[in-house]
């Protein structure tokens, strides 16, 4: 069983994208989260976090880009996406007005 996270330790920033924001009209919120975080726990850190009922998440790992600097390549950290869907009108208030 994996080692329980705090719930504001989940979720890390808000991803503002041009895509990200075209969701937004769907009802759908995009995260960077904790790579260790799973379903239950993202959809838990939302619903407290803001006050609103999750329908669903989707979840992604992200896998670092390689940096070059001269001769030496290095690599990004791996990170993990959540796309979380909110159900009827509820709205997440950060992301209104960007």
């Amino acid at each position: 069983m994996p080692k329980e996270i705090h719930p504001y330790g989940v979720l890390l920033r808000p991803i503002i994208t041009e895509k990200s924001t075209a969701l937004t009209g769907l009802g759908k919120y995009v995260f960077e989260v904790d790579v260790r975080a799973n379903k239950n726990q993202i959809k838990e850190a939302i619903q407290l976090a803001f006050s609103v009922r999750v329908a669903e998440v989707n979840t992604m790992k992200v896998k670092g880009k390689p940096k070059r600097f001269g001769r030496k390549v290095t690599y990004r950290p791996d990170w993990k996406k959540a796309i979380v869907t909110l159900t009827g009108g509820d709205k997440i208030e950060l992301f209104e007005g960007v």
